[in-house]
């Protein structure tokens, strides 16, 4: 099925596809673990306990778990022009496409041991406390097995959604007060 068939039609759906088009080709078959036309569920569980990392005292990039030399996210976002006047929504979207394109290599991939760290430094508050959850294993261990195997933009994003649907701190962002 075409990228473009399962987006809505409008500016949102022509930003993604920007980014998306930025971000390089993302039909190669990744990550084993969520449910999607490329994934087999994973029959071996591990125990991890790893929590993130702790922040270090360098400069914003280093503190903010970003490759070395890389110029901060807000500054490439506030490159884009169509994104000047676009929805939280839409830079939520094109910060976590920029994440991932600063730790890609030059074919817009990811090793999944790559992935594991990328996860551990940026989406930590998502992950913490779900060591004991199988399905957080599953998605861990699958990282862990053949590390060195390549995921792509499209399995990267199942994998963050997969992770935040799963996560106690999707409780409490719903819990948010959205109204005075």
């Amino acid at each position: 099925m075409a990228t473009s068939r399962l987006l809505p039609r409008g500016r949102a759906s022509i930003h993604l596809l920007l980014l998306l088009q930025l971000l390089g080709d993302h039909k190669h078959p990744g990550l084993e673990m969520c449910g999607c036309r490329t994934s087999a569920p994973s029959t071996k569980q591990y125990s991890v306990s790893q929590p993130a990392p702790a922040p270090t005292k360098q400069g914003p990039p280093a503190a903010a778990g970003m490759p070395k030399g890389s110029i901060p996210i807000a500054k490439q976002l506030a490159s884009i022009k169509a994104l000047r006047k676009g929805s939280d929504l839409e830079k939520a979207l094109a910060t976590a496409a920029l994440v991932y394109n600063n730790y890609a290599d030059p074919e817009s991939k990811l090793s999944k041991a790559e992935t594991k760290s990328l996860l551990q430094s940026q989406f930590g508050h998502f992950i913490q406390g779900q060591e004991n959850k199988p399905k957080y294993q599953e998605i861990i261990s699958s990282l862990d097995e053949e590390s060195e195997n390549k995921i792509n933009f499209e399995d990267f994003m199942i994998l963050l959604v997969s992770l935040t649907l799963m996560s106690d701190l999707l409780q409490e962002i719903k819990n948010v007060k959205t109204t005075k």
